[in-house]
């Protein structure tokens, strides 16, 4: 098989006005359907059959409990419509194309998911707000993941997770154990209440109450935060640099003596780090002392505060709300909604991940290069010129790292 530059897919000039043009070129040559009917089938045909998909077209019209009876049907359908974007629901009680006619059209089951979005950590993120991300603030989504994904494993006993790459500013979770996928809302609503630390709205000050002994699962996430902490809040973030952001941190303090020790080094020392050390050394000494009344935990506090995974709860709880389907294409930044190797989550960059154009190139170039390998003497072979010619579209491109890790994920599930 031919080699693939796995680094070739940078493509920071991504012209969304190719979109539509490139996009059923990826659906017909790209597109995973034969995992997404391995995946969603879950060995019964009729839970493939029974689930809601969603179509967001051009122009943003969009088409609700759309279902299809296969693979081939599938496909079809997406390579006719060649939707901008594709969600996933529920399975229903019947095919959802027929829920007019029903008489008794309910969810059944759904995975459970998660969504956790980058505008979220707008109030404590300093490069960037809004869609915008930068390797400065993507840790806070590596942060989350690796939260998550050990709550989910270890507390609740979940074992497959696929992890996906929004497209443009987030990660989404897909929980797939049985299990999880029969829970009720109640339940659902239960398991995000529990993951769920960070709470108030913008004026809040305060939006983490730890209690007085932590909970395994608590101090499992302090662990990981601490991993990370000081080189994304104190070095990438500065957070520490404005008075603004100096006084959000001691309005989260409620012992008054520690608070004017804390104004005091904010007044004085420079910069965050060295802000930072002073806090430290002066929370040692009060614990030393037995000075310390209702803010045991404060500093722990402040870093799940600023780092905690934020979650939306709604996308959560709910049977009848749809998720992006993985492998989509983002319209606006042109990534690929790939999985995320949870062994491989500290390398994962959003900004290396294949783009529609650099795909649709790469599978040309490598076209290109076979017909002038063919036009040579290298292949005498017919039986190796045969091979050559029905290699699959996405092993000749950067896509096939993230296919490889969806085939694993699927086949675990069997």
């Amino acid at each position: 098989m031919m080699e693939v530059d796995q680094n070739n897919h940078l493509d920071d000039s991504f012209d969304p006005s190719v979109y539509p043009d490139l996009l059923p070129i990826y659906y017909r040559r790209l597109f995973p359907f034969s995992l997404y009917n391995k995946w969603l089938r879950y060995e019964d045909d009729k839970l493939f059959v029974n689930r809601e998909f969603s179509f967001t077209l051009k122009d943003d019209v969009y088409l609700r409990y759309q279902s299809f009876k296969d693979e081939e049907d599938m496909k079809k359908e997406v390579i006719q419509k060649c939707p901008f974007k594709i969600d996933i629901g529920a399975v229903y009680s019947c095919r959802p194309s027929d829920q007019r006619t029903a008489s008794n059209f309910h969810p059944l089951e759904k995975e459970l998911v998660f969504d956790i979005d980058m505008t979220d950590y707008d109030e404590v993120r300093t490069c960037c707000s809004g869609a915008d991300i930068c390797k400065n603030c993507w840790p806070f989504m590596t942060i989350a993941l690796k939260i998550l994904d050990r709550s989910l494993r270890e507390d609740f006993g979940f074992n497959h997770l696929l992890w996906v790459y929004s497209g443009r500013r987030g990660i989404h979770c897909w929980v797939c154990d049985q299990a999880a996928r029969e829970l009720s809302p109640a339940a659902r609503s239960a398991i995000v209440e529990y993951l769920s630390i960070v709470k108030g709205g913008e004026y809040q000050a305060k939006k983490v109450h730890l209690p007085e002994i932590l909970h395994p699962s608590l101090k499992q996430a302090d662990k990981i935060i601490s991993k990370y902490f000081e080189d994304l809040m104190l070095n990438k973030q500065d957070y520490l640099a404005t008075p603004e952001n100096c006084d959000k941190v001691t309005a989260m303090c409620l012992d008054q003596n520690i608070l004017v020790k804390y104004f005091n080094i904010f007044f004085h020392s420079k910069s965050s780090q060295e802000k930072w050390d002073t806090m430290n050394q002066i929370d040692d000494v009060v614990m030393q002392k037995g000075l310390k009344n209702r803010s045991k935990h404060f500093l722990t506090e402040v870093k799940f505060q600023l780092c905690y995974p934020r979650l939306d709860i709604n996308v959560t709880k709910g049977l009848n709300h749809l998720l992006k389907a993985p492998f989509c294409v983002h319209p606006k930044t042109g990534r690929v909604c790939v999985p995320i190797d949870i062994k491989t989550v500290d390398s994962f960059d959003p900004f290396t991940v294949p783009t529609i154009s650099s795909l649709c190139r790469e599978i040309d170039e490598y076209d290109d290069s076979l017909k002038d390998v063919n036009k040579t003497e290298d292949i005498v072979d017919m039986e190796q010129k045969s091979i050559a010619t029905k290699i699959e579209d996405y092993n000749k491109t950067s896509l096939r790292t993230s296919i490889e890790i969806f085939r694993k994920f699927v086949k675990n599930l069997c």
